[in-house]
């Protein structure tokens, strides 16, 4: 089972979307035994989110962010109705589907410690399951890390529940224990896995070559992307290109429209575009924010990148784009340089070349079900004591 909250953007589920895929292709060559799962998530999937074959989706009741904390996305009730809804769901399917691996993105107990009574059950219930969190390569600052680690209670009985954190990057590009982001109490436990990037376009189905050379500008799920938007709409495309703008999903109709009205003759604004790791591929050059997902897409390309991360409510992007940018992999832009005769201008020059990235680790597609498979075969000692409580008393017959 994969557990995504979901409350903003797509990435959380894009993630573990890609992760199933690669779970059901692998994991039945390296244990021997076929394979189930489920994809937990709180946004209904689009059309083009296909599950491989043997799994299913649980979609829970959605939560919105607000300036006063989640809030439910469509339903008429409490906060605190929709987070015993959202819990008592996961653990009905905890308890009846019994995962033998459960694999959490980012936050450990989910929205309002959601999935943390349930995890407890779990455990208690299929002593054997392992647990995963699964944690992207930045996270934020290391003081708001910290203070959103101490608010998830003690740290024993996070050992308690976790049994690995995997972290889906390459630490020589950012080392989020070097640099405190990571649970201190569970630093023993982190392994790297890569970037979730080679083998993202087995996923997705493969588009139409486009008829003309062009530039790629995405803004991911489009919830806070209008700035980046609004200047490459407005940009002066290269000569002999065309300019392709992806709004995303989430973003209002009146800032999509306001896009359309400002683009110019070689620009089309499009709301989606599936299959957006071969649009990246085939791009001539790509403008985009730093989201996780998006990077990886870019990194397992020669296309040349500029991201142009967000700045709030957390410093991932920013912190993600710097280090790139560090290791040769991308350029980046402030938001406060922002500008269409910015973008113009790298764009001009970036479509004469193509960029090598081989230098960086970016199998962690690959490198999940291997863990998995190791993970899945290695007695811990929690098992060893559910093992040895079941043995018979000393000096009794055993039947």
């Amino acid at each position: 089972m994969l557990y995504s909250h979901d409350a903003q953007g797509l990435g959380h589920l894009r993630r573990n979307l890609a992760l199933a895929h690669h779970l059901a292709r692998l994991l039945p060559g390296l244990t021997g035994q076929e394979v189930t799962g489920m994809v937990v998530t709180g946004l209904p999937p689009a059309e083009d989110h296909t599950l491989p074959p043997g799994f299913d989706w649980l979609v829970l009741p959605g939560v919105a962010k607000s300036s006063s904390g989640y809030q439910p996305r469509h339903l008429r009730i409490t906060r605190s109705h929709l987070g015993q809804l959202r819990s008592q769901m996961l653990g009905a399917a905890l308890t009846a589907f019994a995962p033998d691996l459960l694999i959490i993105d980012r936050h450990p107990y989910g929205v309002r410690h959601e999935l943390r009574e349930p995890l407890r059950v779990l455990r208690r219930e299929r002593p054997s399951a392992r647990v995963v969190l699964g944690l992207r390569e930045v996270l934020d600052t290391p003081r708001t890390m910290a203070r959103e680690w101490d608010s998830l209670g003690p740290a024993s009985q996070m050992r308690r529940l976790i049994d690995q954190i995997w972290v889906y990057g390459d630490p020589e590009v950012h080392n989020i224990v070097a640099t405190s982001e990571s649970p201190w109490a569970l630093n023993d436990r982190v392994l790297f896995t890569g970037y979730l990037a080679h083998g993202r376009q087995a996923v997705e189905a493969r588009p139409e070559h486009a008829d003309r050379p062009f530039v790629l500008t995405t803004v991911g799920g489009g919830s806070d992307g209008y700035a980046l938007l609004r200047a490459a709409v407005s940009m002066t495309p290269p000569p002999g290109h065309d300019h392709i703008v992806v709004a995303g999903p989430q973003m209002s109709e009146k800032e999509l429209r306001q896009a359309e009205d400002s683009a110019g003759p070689r620009t089309q604004v499009r709301r989606s575009l599936p299959g957006m790791s071969h649009h990246i591929a085939e791009a001539a050059a790509v403008i985009a924010m730093a989201g996780y997902n998006t990077v990886c897409e870019i990194l397992a390309t020669s296309t040349p990148a500029l991201l142009v991360p967000r700045e709030v409510p957390r410093q991932e992007q920013v912190i993600r784009a710097r280090a790139l940018s560090r290791v040769g992999a991308v350029e980046h832009l402030e938001l406060g340089t922002l500008t269409p005769e910015a973008l113009s201008r790298w764009a001009a020059g970036a479509v004469e070349g193509r960029q090598d990235r081989e230098h960086l680790d970016l199998d962690g597609l690959d490198t999940v079900p291997r863990l998995a498979a190791s993970l899945l075969s290695t007695p811990t000692r929690r098992d060893r004591l559910v093992r040895t409580s079941a043995l018979p008393a000393e000096g009794a017959r055993a039947s």
